[in-house]
């Protein structure tokens, strides 16, 4: 009965809602900033140079951007482009990079409109993310009520559960290790690590989540490196099943679009209102909201133009009929073909980098909604702490259909709930970017300071930017 409620409403957000609403975010966000990701793509690396510049009191802009990588980078690089390809052909990842495109455009609006509406708690560190700025910049208390339970829901109960799943799986189809054994052993690693807080997150995420990156992409272009010659045969491929120009291909235009939409969504987090809890943490440089924004923009792109492509090139390229393997077995057997056997085994070792990494990751941001709901003390964080390490193992003992559709259903709450958000703040978002921009483009270091008559124009009466 769960899973047809489940199924039903999964059919009215994605089926009616939700493909529609972020195509249009990404697309207005695009267009009201004046193409921000293709105009200044250069400069998101020029404002990561300086993003290890942090103080005692917060993280700095790389932790928070590793701290976002290790939820974007995770499963749904590895399996869910396998779930994309497997349902909706080689035409899924053609959307997957349309919605990234555009999505990062809606991650920089998000990213900065946290760092715009955060606040100091009681310790002196930033907090931030959507419900902060549903509360003060939209001044609705109960948006931002529903936006937290609604992360609570994804974050605390669904998402760590898949994760978990694909950890269980890979070392199941490598090595025959019973997914009981392994959630154990999950379960105790998150709990030792998410003790610490944001912080020990961070840090765990700032070494973890470049050395896995890079790995996984060296590995990916040898294997590109050895199939030269068909590179171009499988982008034509990619490109002609998206639009029902390849034969096999025709049937599956609205399934490539779905499930490429839904998968590039789960794994870039772009609109979902996520990123944003912890981009608020940091403290940026240059000191101005936008330039976490930037950060964050760069994030996206690197978890599905490049990380979810080299995945994608390695399935198509493997020349495994579609069906036959599903989401994680098939991103390992298609790399086994390639390389050979030890192919199963690196898999295996990435995936419990990518997952273990978003789950930590996952429960920061979970952990950020407690205020908002009225279970930040003691017994809260307690309950909490319980049930998110009860669905980590749940999840890894679960059938990957179980838990994958709860995860769709998670984001597509969050995501409407956030994108209807920033949409409306767009004004405040438009005049920080142009103050940013203003600043940069007569050659001074951005800063921002907002003064009396342009806090009444944004109507931002509790601004804690000085």
């Amino acid at each position: 009965m769960i899973h047809d409620v489940v199924a039903f409403l999964n059919n009215i957000v994605w089926g009616y809602v939700l493909i529609y609403m972020l195509v249009l975010a990404g697309i207005w966000f695009t267009v009201r900033l004046k193409a921000i990701q293709f105009r200044h793509f250069f400069h998101m690396f020029s404002v990561m140079r300086h993003s290890r510049t942090g103080d005692n009191t917060s993280i700095s802009s790389f932790q928070a951007l590793c701290t976002t990588l290790a939820a974007r980078v995770g499963t749904g690089n590895l399996m869910g482009v396998a779930v994309a390809i497997s349902l909706g052909g080689a035409g899924a990842v053609f959307w997957m990079w349309v919605i990234a495109l555009v999505g990062m455009a809606t991650s920089f609006a998000e990213s900065t409109l946290a760092q715009l509406y955060k606040e100091k708690d009681s310790l002196g560190s930033f907090r931030g993310g959507p419900a902060y700025y549903m509360r003060k910049g939209l001044k609705s208390p109960a948006m931002a009520l529903i936006f937290s339970i609604c992360l609570f829901f994804g974050y605390g109960f669904v998402f760590g559960a898949v994760q978990a799943n694909s950890i269980s799986d890979a070392f199941n189809g490598s090595y025959g290790i019973d997914p009981v054994y392994t959630g154990i052993v999950i379960t105790i690693l998150t709990a030792v690590i998410v003790v610490g807080g944001l912080k020990n997150i961070a840090r765990f995420a700032e070494l973890a989540v470049p050395f896995m990156g890079v790995a996984y992409v060296i590995v990916a272009l040898i294997v590109i490196g050895m199939n030269l010659s068909i590179v171009p045969g499988i982008f034509a491929d990619i490109v002609g099943s998206a639009f029902g120009l390849r034969e096999a291909g025709s049937g599956l235009v609205g399934a490539a679009i779905m499930q490429g939409v839904k998968r590039g969504l789960y794994s870039n987090e772009a609109g979902m209102g996520s990123a944003p809890n912890a981009a608020a943490a940091a403290t940026p440089y240059p000191p101005h909201p936008v330039s976490q924004g930037y950060v964050q923009m760069l994030g996206v792109f690197m978890d599905t133009i490049v990380l979810c492509t080299c995945t994608a090139l390695i399935i198509l390229m493997s020349g495994i009929p579609l069906g036959q393997e599903f989401g994680i077995q098939l991103t390992q057997q298609a790399l086994v073909n390639q390389v050979g056997s030890w192919g199963s085994d690196f898999i295996s070792i990435a995936i419990l980098f990518f997952g273990f990494t978003s789950i930590v990751a996952n429960y920061a941001y979970a952990e950020n909604s407690l205020s908002f709901i009225g279970l930040n003390n003691k017994l809260g964080k307690l309950f909490f702490n319980i049930v998110f390490l009860i669905m980590i193992f749940y999840g890894s003992v679960a059938t990957l259909g179980e838990v994958i559709a709860m995860a769709d259903l998670g984001v597509g709450l969050m995501t409407i709930v956030n994108v209807t958000a920033i949409v409306l703040l767009t004004k405040s978002l438009v005049f920080v970017a142009k103050d940013y921009n203003q600043q940069l483009d007569s050659g001074k270091v951005p800063e921002f300071k907002v003064k009396e008559e342009q806090e009444q124009e944004m109507r931002l009466t509790q601004k804690i930017w000085r």
